[in-house]
């Protein structure tokens, strides 16, 4: 069992839903932990989102699912992320703050975020939460 911090596409009810991606995969439903933050830059690539880490930026929202270590894999699959070849996503383990709606702990996550150099010229989503901003456009 591991952690993982979704901000974009792989959030409950958006196109690549973790709990449809477990299912369609054969491998037990995400457990939602709850609300979750990083610092970062988030910005609109279209039809999903990227994160840049950055410790000095504002906070970007998502949230946080306890999962299968089988699960992994798919996520990957989605993200594009094939060991050994760089692509848009990378997957970095850091630590998240969890329970933005109550006592706040931090918890070690799987994270996708991309390059700095990959978001240049793509707007910015300055509030931090994909979800809001793609709902709002």
């Amino acid at each position: 069992m591991q952690y993982v911090f979704v901000y974009g596409t792989l959030r409950a009810g958006e196109s690549n839903d973790i709990h449809r991606a477990a299912e369609r995969n054969g491998v037990a439903d995400p457990v939602l932990v709850g609300s979750g933050r990083i610092h970062g830059r988030l910005y609109d690539f279209g039809a999903y989102p990227g994160v840049v880490l950055d410790a000095d930026a504002s906070s970007v929202h998502g949230d946080v699912y306890r999962i299968e270590d089988t699960l992994v894999p798919v996520l990957d699959e989605i993200e594009e992320v094939v060991p050994g070849i760089s692509g848009l996503f990378r997957s970095e383990h850091m630590h998240v703050t969890v329970g933005l709606d109550g006592p706040a702990e931090t918890i070690e996550c799987l994270v996708y975020p991309v390059s700095d150099a990959a978001v240049q010229g793509l707007p910015r989503i300055d509030h931090g939460d994909w979800v809001s901003y793609r709902r709002a456009r």
